[in-house]
This record gives C-alpha cells, structure tokens and sequence, in this order.
C-alpha cells in the first residue's frame, strides 16, 4: 500500500492499458501526485476505508471506471457520496460509451464530472491538465465546492 500524503488520486480501474496511460499522464503533472490503482469497486471501498480508518489523508481526486467488476462504478459513487469523510473529494466518472442515462444518474449521485474514457496518453494527460486547471487537484480543492464539470 503506498504512503498516503494527501497528494494520492485513486484510479478504479480494471483495463491494464487504461492504468498505464493514466500512470503516465500523473508523472507528467506538475507536483508530487502519486496514483494509487484498485481494480475494482470493491477494492476501492476497502482501500478508502483502512485509508480513512488508520488516520490517512483522503485522496485529493478518484477517478472511477464506470464499467467495473463487481459493481459498477456509480455504486461506488453512491457508498463515497454517504461517507462523511468522502463527501468533499472529487470525483470523476469516465466511461467509453457516453449514454445520457448513465451521465445523468451519475450527477444525480454526486458526480463532480462525467468524461468520455480518454484512450490516448495526450487525452489523458489533457484531463489531467483540465483537473489541475479547476484546482481540484490542489491544495485547495479539498474541502471546496465543486461545482464545475470538465468539458470532455
């Protein structure tokens, strides 16, 4: 498990060539962002939860396939946006297929954004730029609305 500082964004993702275009786009941000990779939405929900309950920082972004196995991605969305200690994070739902119904359940459920899954490391590294540009990968992204959402 990696050192949590309150720079970490989790990735739940099961795509391997997903992952890897995703590590890069992270080293290639300005500051010091580290990625934490869980496979799955109930990896996730253990991950956050012995985070949160050994005293860790929350991480400063999740990012969260929508297309998961287990549980799809928006179940997640709904246990993160009933967690107190969760509430303020942003999170960023991504999809390949951008079907109206699932964008709009995904805000409904507390969504800060809804992005077509980038499949190239400039799209990736583009996302990663829009997030930095919002300030929800900062210092003061934390604890702030969100109400913006990224254009892609």
């Amino acid at each position: 498990m990696l050192m949590q500082t309150g720079d970490t964004i989790l990735l739940v993702e099961d795509e391997e060539s997903s992952i890897l275009l995703v590590q890069q786009a992270v080293v290639a941000c300005s500051g010091n962002l580290h990625l934490a990779v869980v496979p799955d939405s109930v990896a996730a929900l253990d991950w956050l939860s012995a985070e949160t309950s050994h005293g860790h920082p929350v991480p400063r972004l999740i990012l969260i396939d929508l297309k998961l196995p287990k549980l799809i991605g928006l179940a997640v969305l709904r246990t993160l946006r009933m967690d107190r200690r969760l509430q303020q994070v942003p999170v960023v739902v991504f999809s390949q297929s951008h079907e109206p119904p699932d964008v709009v359940l995904a805000y409904q459920i507390g969504a800060n954004s809804f992005v077509q899954k980038p499949g190239t490391l400039a799209e990736f590294s583009q996302l990663m730029g829009e997030l930095l540009a919002l300030g929800w990968l900062g210092e003061a992204g934390l604890g702030k609305p969100l109400s913006q959402s990224l254009s892609t």
